[in-house]
């Protein structure tokens, strides 16, 4: 599956279209080894419903970009990417509070690393389940800038609390919530539109950030 708005068309945009939401979707690293229609077996989360969370998304009029992404890509790499997608929307008039970059499980990291390079404090970022105990240790590079909202789950052991590196950024946090979900899904519930994750998530990227 390719972009589901290429950069060729964000360009195209006029500055009429400025008012429209936008949410970049980044999908944890199963769907890069498997695809769309990804299956996790050994721990029974069960399938990726990757579509079913863009739809989620879309049903609540935001534009929604994102892609399979290819096997082992570079989450430095595909930060620029998407850093570069969200300066097209910029540069047509979007306002930045309108661009929203929700990250999942290897998504998240990539997420992170396009909130350290953008460094736009006005964008909104949803990192979940991205980090971990020594993640400001392993990941000294990232400098989380924007509007940050985490979310992990109490019995995921990948992906914990974010705290350690939001109190060590540095470029602007205007708004910072972390929420602690307890859905007993452990790092699956990544995989499935919960509104548990979405509605959070879709209060952010609406500007809500009580």
């Amino acid at each position: 599956m390719r972009l589901l708005i290429t950069t060729i068309l964000i360009l195209s945009m006029t500055i009429s279209a400025g008012a429209q939401k936008y949410v970049f979707y980044l999908h944890g690293r199963i769907v890069e080894e498997m695809g769309a229609n990804a299956v996790e077996t050994t721990q029974g989360f069960g399938a990726y419903e990757y579509e079913h969370i863009l739809r989620a998304f879309r049903k609540e009029n935001f534009t929604v970009i994102s892609e399979v992404r290819a096997k082992n890509t570079d989450p430095k790499a595909y930060a620029h990417k998407v850093g570069k997608q969200i300066d097209s929307l910029l540069k047509t008039g979007v306002q930045p509070g309108n661009i929203t970059v929700v990250g999942a499980s290897k998504g998240s990291t990539i997420a992170m690393y396009a909130s350290t390079f953008l460094k736009n404090k006005n964008v909104n970022f949803v990192f979940m389940a991205g980090c971990f105990d020594d993640v400001a240790t392993s990941m000294p590079d990232i400098n989380f800038c924007g509007n940050i909202l985490s979310i992990y789950e109490e019995s995921d052991a990948i992906g914990r609390s974010c705290a350690s590196l939001k109190n060590k950024a540095v470029n602007g946090i205007p708004h910072y919530q972390e929420i602690e979900l307890h859905t007993g899904l452990k790092h699956g519930f990544l995989y499935k539109p919960l509104k548990e994750w979405v509605t959070p998530a879709v209060k952010w990227a609406n500007g809500n950030y009580q």
